[in-house]
């Protein structure tokens, strides 16, 4: 992963032509404090973002340009930029805590 100067980390589609990943600052920290088997699958889905940023099963937010899709009982909620082929990953939480902050992000 490399540093944004804009407080996001970058990993990098394996593809040329594949989609950037980027992890906002919070939900790199909460994917730090994870258990090791629940980090795996959440970076596994995220691996699955740089293909395709809308795979089976992602749901668009209602009043909002967030998608989401689920690891289990968490949810991660991203922004798709077309134009420059990027996944902006704006939250990873419980289902329970999931949603709550993402109206201030919706700018």
């Amino acid at each position: 992963m490399t540093a944004d100067p804009a407080g996001y980390d970058c990993t990098q589609s394996k593809r040329g032509d594949g989609w950037q990943v980027i992890l906002a600052r919070e939900p790199k920290k909460i994917l730090a404090k994870l258990p090791a088997d629940l980090r795996r699958r959440i970076l596994t889905e995220l691996h699955g973002l740089e293909r395709d940023p809308r795979p089976a099963g992602c749901k668009k937010l209602t009043g909002v340009d967030f998608y989401r899709v689920r690891v289990g009982d968490w949810r991660i909620t991203y922004r798709i930029e077309e134009d420059r082929l990027l996944v902006l990953v704006l939250e990873i939480a419980p289902r329970g805590g999931a949603y709550r902050n993402l109206a201030k992000r919706d700018a």
